[in-house]
């Protein structure tokens, strides 16, 4: 039995679509050991994505949940709110009040030790034979008339912004109850709670209070077990810890109580001013002073304070998994689905100690349930901003399965769940074996730096080493853009398509800049030809030709391609002639710029010599911009850091060279998707 899918509606960010999320099967490690099997999740369930994106209410929704805490006005989405309020402005027949609600999946395994006594209210017939089950949990006003009514007397009395921060008030101070249905709609019985059915152990991020957390952790583990495990003893400890307080009374009041309450006598009555002092050692105090924690480093025991915040941070984290297992009672484990969630465990740890961390936490709960005597069936839950994390759970996993990509899309959280087959679809020319080399190139990309896609405000792919370099400092000079956390990456168009299911599912504004690619016979490639016309021109670009209809012809191609997220940028007519990079275009368009023609100079002196001749007519420069194209392309990497070195340092009688228009309309949409059109 374990946690398959969790829908959020209306609370917090979550609005009702795309609030999704799904959980990985806790089903597929089994270990037997002394006759127990002890099932965990060999992979974890990963919930990634930018800070204030939603993360951690997923756990919080949970957590008021199992612990009946009362949902307020804060808890409700503000724009859900605010329709509802509209609604009422215009009507309060047929209304709908304000509510939360959960749909909590849960997997039953077929053939598996799980005690199912505790779904049994939520079964109908149908259900029997079924290996998925969904309770709907609704957070509803106990009493909608007396709201209706209230409602009305605000409508009556408040406008603007004080109508809305009194619905608010109005929502505070309504009574809300939690109902559980069934598959028919039916409302279980009142008795019945979700933490009959779920229990999890949160285990929250930065929780290094002082620098004695791990003593404390580790003397309260020790003290459970001692009481646990000990029986008699334990009692035995007791009774000599009271012995122990009566002789220290005895002693302090021999040399101390006595000669204190004289000195008193002498100012005042004993009748009216005496004092007692007695010893008040407890098993508990001795508990909290009983473990000192060091780390051993080669011969040396380092006490706790001095070492790293990293590792105080990971030993905290087992310190809560010991205790959680320590303490949950033997014979609830496989009559609930136990889950163990995790929030951003990267905090203070280096980038290689964040990906070890998701490879061997599975195996490390593993290790800790090894001297239990205990049925567990536990799923973990990690959320996480790291792309370390998230480049280990591919590669560890080997799948992108198991990862709930959350964003912002319209002020609501909007959950993505990715999957093999949605990111590279079973379909037409994606069957079987080149299917399986995209999947392995996307993983294996991945790895080296593109899980910043995933958290990133917008992306920007490119084809060359020219483009990737300049482009870094055009948008840092863009009082708009600079203020975004935009990434730029350089990849052939060709596998850049490999991406482009991924873009569109992570809903990030992508521009793709892209080269028209126009097809040219041998003799046009030797005699450097212009390009003026592209009537009965193909091109050879992939990404062109998946989006212009799958057609190759450019006479049809229309001036931009936006679809979605994606906008495609490639080649116009500059100057009287359309380029076919972007150097040739970035030539084009800066002809007669001196600061460009003082770096092709430096880059190829022979050849701009050869074009420019003795009357040094930038014409000329235009008259052969492809060649100096095709002479440029074993030294694009020169052009580039020499065109940057002089933007960085020139002085001010140069003036910084132009973007292509083509870029510059793709910088544009990207502007109006981070900004809004206004």
């Amino acid at each position: 039995m374990y946690l398959k899918s969790l829908k959020i509606s209306n609370f917090r960010k979550f609005a009702t679509e795309s609030n999704k999320i799904e959980f990985v099967d806790a089903k597929s490690y089994q270990e037997q050991k002394e006759g127990k099997e002890i099932s965990i999740a060999p992979t974890t369930t990963l919930i990634v994505g930018k800070n204030n994106c939603g993360k951690s209410t997923i756990v919080n929704g949970l957590e008021k949940l199992l612990k009946s805490q009362d949902f307020k006005a804060n808890d409700f989405n503000f724009s859900y709110l605010k329709k509802l309020l509209e609604q009422y402005e215009n009507s309060l027949e047929n209304i709908e009040t304000p509510y939360l609600q959960f749909n909590i999946g849960i997997g039953i395994e077929d053939n598996s030790n799980d005690l199912i006594s505790n779904l049994i209210p939520f079964m109908v017939l149908d259900d029997l034979n079924r290996s998925e089950l969904e309770i709907l949990v609704k957070v509803e006003l106990e009493d909608e008339e007396i709201f209706i009514r209230d409602v009305k007397s605000l409508l009556d009395k408040y406008t603007g912004i004080t109508r809305f921060n009194k619905f608010l008030q109005l929502i505070n101070d309504s009574r809300f109850k939690t109902n559980y249905y069934n598959a028919n709609g039916d409302v279980i019985s009142s008795n019945f709670n979700i933490n009959k059915l779920i229990e999890l152990r949160a285990i929250k991020a930065n929780n290094i209070e002082n620098d004695k957390c791990l003593s404390r952790a580790f003397s309260k583990i020790i003290e459970y077990r001692y009481k646990s495990l000990f029986g008699e003893e334990a009692n035995t400890l007791e009774s000599k810890i009271n012995l122990i307080n009566e002789d220290l009374t005895k002693l302090i009041s021999k040399k101390h109580t006595k000669d204190i309450n004289e000195s008193l006598g002498e100012i005042e009555s004993s009748e009216k001013l005496k004092v007692l002092l007695s010893a008040d050692l407890t098993f508990q105090k001795l508990m909290n002073n009983l473990i000192k924690y060091e780390y051993v480093e080669r011969d040396m025991n380092i006490p706790e304070n001095q070492f790293g915040l990293g590792y105080t941070n990971l030993m905290m984290i087992i310190a809560d998994l010991i205790d959680y297992m320590e303490k949950y009672p033997e014979d609830s484990f496989n009559s609930k689905v136990n889950l163990i969630s995790i929030e951003e465990p990267e905090t203070f740890m280096h980038p290689q100690m964040q990906e070890l961390f998701i490879k061997n936490i599975n195996e490390t709960i593993a290790s800790l349930l090894k001297s239990k005597n205990k049925n567990v069936n536990s799923q973990l839950i990690i959320t996480t901003h790291s792309s370390h994390i998230l480049n280990s759970k591919i590669h560890s996993g080997n799948t992108f399965n198991n990862i709930n990509y959350i964003t912002v899309q319209d002020n609501h959280t909007h959950v993505v769940n990715l999957h093999d087959d949605i990111i590279v679809p079973k379909s037409g020319s994606n069957n079987g074996y080149k299917r399986e080399n995209d999947l392995k190139f996307l993983k294996k990309h991945i790895k080296y730096r593109v899980s910043e896609l995933f958290f990133s405000d917008a992306i920007i792919f490119v084809e060359g080493i020219t483009e990737e370099t300049l482009l870094k400092y055009y948008i840092d000079k863009n009082n708009k853009l600079n203020k975004y956390y935009i990434t730029i990456f350089n990849i052939d168009g060709a596998h850049g398509l490999v991406y482009h299911e991924l873009i569109k599912l992570l809903k990030v504004p992508a521009l793709i800049i892209t080269d028209l690619d126009i097809k040219r016979n041998n003799s046009e490639k030797e005699s450097f030809k212009q390009i003026s016309d592209l009537k009965k021109r193909i091109t050879t670009n992939k990404t062109i030709k998946k989006y212009n209809s799958a057609s190759d012809k450019l006479d049809v191609l229309p001036e931009d391609m936006a679809i979605d997220n994606i906008y495609i940028a490639y080649q116009t007519m500059v100057e009287g002639y359309y380029p076919t990079s972007f150097e040739e275009a970035f030539i084009l368009t800066n002809y007669k710029n001196i600061l460009l023609n003082s770096v092709l100079i430096k880059t190829k002196p022979d050849i701009y010599k050869n074009i420019i001749k003795k009357d040094k007519r930038f014409k000329n420069i235009k008259e052969n911009s492809y060649k100096l194209q095709r002479k440029l392309s074993n030294s694009k990497s020169d052009f580039a850091n020499e065109l940057l070195y002089k933007f960085i340092t020139q002085s001010d009688d140069f003036i910084i060279p132009s973007l292509p228009e083509y870029i510059e309309n793709g910088v544009s949409w990207l502007t109006k998707k981070l900004e809004g059109e206004i």
